[in-house]
């Protein structure tokens, strides 16, 4: 066959046809790594005798920083060019003429103003760390350029001036920081997915590390989708290999046979080849590309969404997952609307539109049901499960052994290593199988991950102060709302923070802060050895307590505002009444300073530096006649250095210690046990407290570092560093009001990972913080000496 080309230029024909002898010369050779050798080496020559064209820049007063050789990535096809960076804008300029997107943009290049870029992520191409992809949104699936370098230092000169430029204009985001949003609920389920996908290197541009996502619904037969039913969606704690358990007993008995190194699955759950199985009727050109200018066999195309999951529950070499598409709002790859000739099935039908299941009345429908699905309370409580099979702990290893997750050992990051293969035929070889093969993410998480907060008994609880049976006490209930509305609003507007008035009543730093239930009596300890109680209304100082020389080191009221304790630097606690005015009792269980006590329901906890913390049971005697109280050591909680702070969580099932050496320590006090020990501060961890529901602990550091843990899994879900360290603090479980070395208040958005508010307060470093259970008082006491009430102003 004869075909004749047009050129749009005139005067190139001579060097196209050099070009074109060169290229044919080179598919002529015999190996395949000659071949690539040859192209490469008449595309580097081109590159040589080329350059940015700097009459390209959109100003004249632009000042280039850097130029360097590039390819821009697009799926299946690399465009060779020149990357060039200026103060303002970064630039791609392709090699090859007028590729198709650069006619749909109607641009001869790509140009990225870098005031609009919101991310960059480093990138593996082809299992080398070569690439880069630059996002000017925070949320879309597909990026703006994805570029991969000649030179790694080329690649890394490049990240480093942008996300240099991004520091002072977009947070950093981590896969942590994002699990945070999600448990919180400011990210969807399909909002998180996409986040861990792209820092895990799965990008649009990359169809062997496509964005993966999973399988939910498990009923496709059915008129009806039931989401109320946990029978309709798919075990997320197993791979796709594994939910048939009869074919999983046959793999496995392959696996123990085979010789090292073994793996379960002979083919991937994300490839090329599966990719463009979902999206042919979209990108037919990609899928002609991809296997030598023909579709696949009629019978074997995506012609029916019941037959396809069928197939990976029941198929012999089918474990694929899904991709974003089946959970986004564009019906067209479900939808032949091109006209496609896609053949001839056995049956005799044509293959057209997909075939959906009972339950969606229109590829719209089906859509919305799956999006429907993946937002579910099921998979909200269960996605997690997922995530530690694709991106977490079971990935690798024993636990992916012990979790059937074991695929191809090509497939993992470290699988092989390219440059260690000399021949290039080999070396060309598998490249190529890799990355038609598929490949595993990125590992994100290497601890269980945890699962999402979802409010599963809200429903039940809210319009409770309208049931009958509460009808004769809707007070308490509607009081029980109000306060938790007012709360919401307090730490809404904490920014509002503002300097009522401040006192100075004691001659050393203030340790520890209490408050009568009144609030008209504020008791406080100081370094000066003394216990204090201050009027609140007389706005004088009532009484003056000391019980040593040594400093004071907390203080807390008990149940009935009758009895104040304290702790000591001189290893005991002591306990004074407010009706006698005098010491009650004493309790010398230390062989150090005792550093933080907290009670609750009759049982004391002091951490102390001599690495203890102890549970004591006990009720300290009302009368003086009683005076020597025998408290009983129920617990003994043993560190390897000195214990410097502990927090209750609101049930007191759970305690979290910090120490000396920056160890967080969280208890399970009905067994005395350890549930995590995470070394999250390089020095002294200042404060801890757990959040309201109990389910993070957050602690500040001599470091600078606010650390947020989840309890279940103890894993490490957000850090914000400040230039000082935060010496104690409040939160809500979102944000924080935080005392700093300067004596600055900061009030902190965790979620959004940064400092709202700096407020002006002591001259020297905040010590220690009190608020009332409405949120709209706090007391904060400083280095200073100084007392300060705070109130919000609305």
């Amino acid at each position: 066959m004869e075909y004749v080309f047009e050129l749009d230029v005139s005067g190139k024909v001579e060097g196209v046809v050099e070009t074109l002898l060169q290229l044919h010369r080179a598919s002529c050779l015999d190996k395949l790594g000659d071949q690539t050798a040859m192209i490469t080496a008449i595309l580097q020559s081109r590159l040589a005798r080329t350059s940015f064209d700097k009459n390209r820049f959109q100003s004249v007063s632009e000042k280039l920083h850097m130029e360097c050789k590039a390819e821009m990535v697009t799926p299946l096809v690399t465009n060779p060019g020149h990357v060039c960076i200026t103060d303002t804008n970064l630039y791609f300029q392709p090699l090859n003429g007028y590729p198709i997107v650069f006619l749909l943009l109607k641009k001869p290049m790509v140009q990225i103003t870098l005031h609009d870029v919101r991310r960059i992520y480093k990138r593996r191409h082809g299992l080398m760390p070569l690439g880069l992809e630059v996002f000017c949104t925070e949320d879309d699936l597909c990026s703006d350029v994805y570029l991969k370098f000649y030179e790694r230092q080329d690649r890394d000169d490049l990240y480093f001036y942008i996300a240099t430029y991004l520091e002072h204009h977009v947070a950093e985001r981590t896969a942590e920081g994002y699990t945070l949003q999600w448990q919180r609920g400011l990210l969807s389920n399909y909002q998180y997915l996409l986040h861990l996908n792209t820092l895990a290197d799965r990008s649009c541009n990359d169809l062997s590390q496509y964005p993966v996502f999973p399988w939910v619904i498990g009923d496709y037969s059915s008129s009806e989708l039931d989401l109320s039913n946990p029978g309709t969606f798919r075990d997320l704690s197993k791979p796709v290999g594994a939910l048939n358990k009869e074919r999983l007993e046959r793999l496995l008995t392959r696996y123990q046979e085979m010789p090292e190194p073994k793996f379960m699955y002979g083919s991937h759950y994300s490839s090329p080849g599966y990719v463009l199985f979902y999206l042919v009727r979209i990108a037919p050109e990609y899928m002609l590309c991809l296997q030598n200018g023909r579709f696949d066999n009629a019978d074997r195309m995506f012609n029916s969404i019941a037959e396809t999951w069928k197939n990976c529950l029941d198929g012999a070499t089918d474990f694929k997952e899904l991709i974003p598409e089946f959970y986004g709002d564009d019906v067209s790859f479900l939808v032949n609307s091109l006209k496609l000739d896609l053949g001839k099935r056995q049956g005799g039908q044509m293959v057209d539109d997909v075939e959906l299941p009972p339950w969606a009345r229109s590829p719209e429908d089906f859509l919305q049901k799956s999006r429907d699905a993946l937002e579910s309370d099921y998979v909200s409580e269960h996605l997690h499960e997922w995530i530690d099979l694709v991106f977490g702990y079971k990935q690798k290893g024993r636990d992916a052994v012990g979790a059937h997750n074991v695929f191809h050992p090509l497939t993992y990051e470290g699988g092989v290593d390219l440059n260690s293969i000399e021949d290039p035929d080999e070396k060309v070889a598998m490249l190529t199988q890799i990355l038609e093969f598929g490949q595993t993410p990125k590992q994100l998480f290497v601890t269980p991950h945890p699962r999402r907060i979802t409010p599963k008994f809200k429903s039940l609880s809210q319009p409770s102060r309208y049931n009958a049976s509460t009808a004769d006490t809707p007070g308490e209930e509607s009081f029980e709302d109000l306060t938790e509305e007012s709360r919401t609003l307090a730490w809404s507007n904490i920014t509002r923070l503002q300097l009522h008035e401040q006192h100075r009543i004691h001659k050393e730093a203030v340790t520890g802060i209490a408050v009568s239930r009144s609030g008209s009596s504020v008791f406080t300890t100081s370094q000066d050895s003394t216990l204090k109680m201050f009027s609140k209304e007389s706005k004088m100082l009532q009484r003056s307590i000391s019980f040593s020389n040594m400093a004071l080191s907390s203080c807390l009221l008990l149940p009935g505002d009758a009895t104040v304790v304290s702790s000591s630097w001189d290893n005991n606690v002591y306990f004074y009444s407010i009706a006698f005015g005098r010491r009650q009792d004493t309790l010398m269980g230390h062989d150090d300073a005792v550093s933080k006590i907290c009670w609750h329901d009759n049982r004391l906890y002091s951490a102390s530096w001599d690495s203890t913390v102890k549970v004591w049971s006990g009720v300290p005697a009302e009368m003086p006649g009683s005076r020597r109280h025998q408290f009983d050591l129920l617990a003994e909680l043993e560190h390897d250095v000195s214990v410097d702070t502990i927090s209750l969580s609101a049930a007191s099932t759970l305690l979290v210690s910090g120490t000396k050496e920056g160890t967080v320590t969280i208890w399970d006090l009905t067994a005395a046990t350890i549930l995590h020990q995470i070394p999250c501060h390089s020095g002294t961890v200042c404060d801890t407290a757990f959040s309201p529901d109990s389910r993070h602990v957050l602690s500040a550091g001599a470091d600078g570092c606010l650390n947020v843990v989840d309890v279940q899994t103890g894993m490490l879900i957000s850090s914000m560093t400040s230039e000082e360290p935060q010496r104690c603090f409040l939160w809500d479980g979102n944000s924080v009001l935080s005392g700093s070395q300067s004596g600055e208040l900061l009030v902190w958005d965790l979620l959004g990972g940064k400092i709202r508010e700096r407020i002006q307060g002591h001259t020297g470093a905040v010590t220690c913080m009190w608020m009332n259970d409405q949120c709209s008082s706090v007391i904060t006491g400083g280095e200073d000496r100084q007392l300060m009430f705070w109130k919000l102003q609305y």
